[in-house]
């Protein structure tokens, strides 16, 4: 990480780091940490967007400036954006105190002008908005911020450090955005205990005299800075040679990454390392160095499959001309070299470690009494012995589901699912500001002031305005939802092809889900009783990893299941009024878990059905004969009833076409 940090300093075309890792691990603290040792930088004094007062072709929104203009020297900033920030707060917009009192139209810039030469940082960018995110990335790319609204025309340099940290456990970045990034860094806490003492013995130094413990490392902050000076002097003048260049096309088509991105991200990286080792040309080692860390989140991988990469592989393609180096060595401590030794790889589990996940799913369950789906209804022919022990079965490939939404118009969270009031979308009115932070809709203020005005008296020719006056744009567009799934893997659904057919729709269901930015649980029920595999979480790669080790068996406790997920949606209601839920059953709706196991389900569908949420129930029953009890269950839960057949979109797409008649090749791609 720390490399990473410094390559990317060096060399700020690179594009920036995002620093993965599990909570705990100080990536923050690092970030933080990183402008302090940055070399301080030059600007015109007084200039709000940070000019280089040495650049000829530096322009400013508040130049031209004269050639003899006052100058500045100042630490680089380090800027937080907050996940909660609006576009007008990032990109700058009309500065709205002159233009409603003087009459003025004047821009007032956002955090992008503030980080122009500097750092700028996003704490669990996973959870920042979508749309900022692509604002944050192509600003970081193009090096320059443009404004068009509200009278407002403007643009203006931005080119800094962007820097972003994330708990994969809380979700991960869409693909075309991890792509932007371009360095990558997955970090996990050392094993050795002699390490992790030395983190605490620190801490505890720090807390008790911050002074002091500063003073003590004045010195290597002073060495690596002006290290990082030299390699920036030094990094323009590093040659790359045609058979370097060869060789980063190599590797980069060997891992069979997407698009040219990676190959020039990698060359600039290689000459940043170059140039931070003191070399004047780069070799195989820094084209090594930088593989690893501009490669992992580019290679093509199927859904749901963390970041990685082949180090054996890569040192196949490069050859043994040149052995990789070891970590770059940075100043020594004044305390002495410390915990220093070879940084672990990510994903390597300690000696204290299981080498694989935990096999949470329970042992099969008997029970004395035979699988009968209801009194006198006769067994499916391929039906499988409930008694019999688990089995799994893997999905298939994923397909495009058809979509699934909330009913209403929610106020949650910006997503991509279900009809709600947000702060980006189509705008459909206004209200009331009432203290609330919003978008102004400033036509509904000035119409709502000049209403007033009569009552008010006499102004000098202008429009009286008060806080009662201000207006906030309604806006309609889409929000993320929690989607609570739950699972039924009993000895009904065990069947290879019809398990295979359940698994696949859901998978396909939480890639969909990943998209949209929802929030997913997952729920099994089996033998006697229903169990929460997955708690509400943005991590859609665990439940994906969790469906494919769950195996089927057993009786089938619907009662249990449904009475498990009403008391997760009563939780999670009470956590997040607005996070508005969606409740899928998979099932083919027979239940035999225990005395009374018929009626027990229909009491738990018709406690589920009163808590108002939407549902839908996924029949997994197939074959010639089939007894309706999942439709009968969708009945009672006032859900909708979908077979598994037809949670494809291209299926509902067909279905619709053969209806109508319309084109076999289009029409409702849209659907989904």
């Amino acid at each position: 990480m720390g490399l990473a940090l410094v390559l990317t300093t060096v060399s700020p075309e690179i594009g920036g780091v995002l620093v993965r890792g599990e909570k705990g691990t100080a990536k923050s603290t690092a970030v933080r940490a990183l402008a302090a040792v940055l070399p301080p930088i030059d600007v015109v004094a007084g200039d709000r967007f940070s000019t280089d007062p040495h650049d000829p072709a530096g322009a400013s929104p508040d130049g031209p400036f004269p050639v003899d203009a006052a100058t500045e020297t100042r630490p680089v900033r380090l800027v937080e954006l907050p996940i909660g920030a609006t576009e007008d707060r990032v990109l700058g917009s009309l500065h709205l105190e002159r233009a409603l009192t003087h009459g003025k139209v004047e821009y007032e810039p956002g955090l992008l002008a503030r980080a122009h030469r500097g750092v700028l940082y996003v704490d669990e960018v996973n959870l920042l908005h979508d749309h900022l995110v692509d604002l944050l990335l192509d600003a970081a790319a193009m090096g320059r911020a443009t404004v068009e609204r509200d009278g407002v025309s403007v643009e203006y340099a931005a080119r800094f450090v962007l820097i972003g940290t994330m708990n994969p456990e809380e979700g991960e970045l869409r693909p075309q955005l991890l792509d932007r990034f371009g360095l990558t860094v997955e970090i996990t806490a050392p094993r050795d205990p002699r390490r992790r003492a030395e983190v605490v013995r620190r801490r505890i130094a720090y807390d008790a005299d911050p002074g002091a413990f500063t003073e003590r490392y004045l010195a290597a902050d002073a060495a690596l800075t002006e290290r990082i000076a030299a390699a920036r002097e030094r990094a323009g003048k590093v040659r790359l040679g045609e058979p370097a260049l060869l060789k980063i096309a190599e590797v980069c088509a060997a891992f069979e990454v997407d698009g040219l991105r990676a190959d020039i991200v990698t060359a600039r990286a290689a000459v940043a390392h170059a140039a931070w080792e003191g070399r004047d040309e780069v070799t195989r080692a820094d084209i090594r160095r930088a593989a690893i860390l501009t490669l992992p989140h580019r290679r093509r991988r199927k859904p749901f499959d963390a970041p990685g990469l082949d180090e054996d592989l890569l040192d196949r393609l490069l050859g043994d001309a040149e052995p990789p180096p070891g970590p770059p060595e940075g100043p020594e401590s004044p305390d002495g070299p410390g915990p220093s030794g070879p940084p672990e790889r990510p994903g390597t589990p300690g000696p204290d470690e299981a080498s694989g996940p935990p096999d949470e799913a329970p042992a099969a369950e008997r029970a004395p009494a035979p699988d009968h789906d209801a009194p006198g209804a006769p067994a499916a022919p391929t039906a499988p012995d409930p008694d019999a022990g688990p089995t799994a079965v893997s999905a298939a490939a994923p397909y495009r589901p058809r979509l699934l939404t909330v009913r209403g118009l929610g106020e949650g969270a910006a997503g991509r699912r279900s009809r709600a009031l947000a702060g980006i979308g189509t705008r459909i009115g206004a209200r009331p500001a009432d203290g609330a932070s919003g978008s102004l809709h400033l036509v509904e203020t000035l119409r709502a002031a000049a209403a007033a005005g009569p009552a008010r008296g006499p102004a000098g020719g202008r429009i009286p305005l008060r806080a009662e006056d201000l207006r906030h744009a309604v806006r309609e567009g889409r929000e993320a939802n929690l989607v609570l799934f739950c699972v039924d893997a009993s000895g009904s659904m065990a069947a290879r092809k019809r398990m295979t057919q359940v698994k696949t729709a859901v998978l396909s269901l939480l890639l969909d889900a990943y998209r949209r930015r929802d929030k997913v649980g997952l729920v099994t029920f089996r033998g006697r009783r229903a169990e929460l595999v997955l708690p509400p979480t943005h991590s859609v790669e665990i439940a994906a990893r969790r469906l494919d080790e769950l195996p089927a068996g057993g009786r089938t406790p619907l009662a249990e299941g449904l009475v498990e997920a009403a008391a997760i949606l009563r939780r999670e209601r009470l956590r997040d009024p607005r996070l508005r839920p969606l409740l899928v059953v998979v099932t083919d709706g027979r239940a035999t878990g225990g005395p009374d196991a018929v009626a027990r389900s229909r009491l738990a569908a018709e406690h589920v059905a009163a808590l108002g949420v939407t549902s839908v129930v996924i029949d997994g029953e197939t074959g010639p004969l089939r007894l309706g009890l999942a439709a009968d269950l969708a009945r009672r839960l006032g859900a909708e009833h979908l077979p598994v057949t037809a949670v494809s979109a291209e299926v509902l797409a067909g279905s619709v076409r053969d209806r109508t008649g319309g084109p076999r090749d289009g029409g409702l791609r849209g659907a989904a």
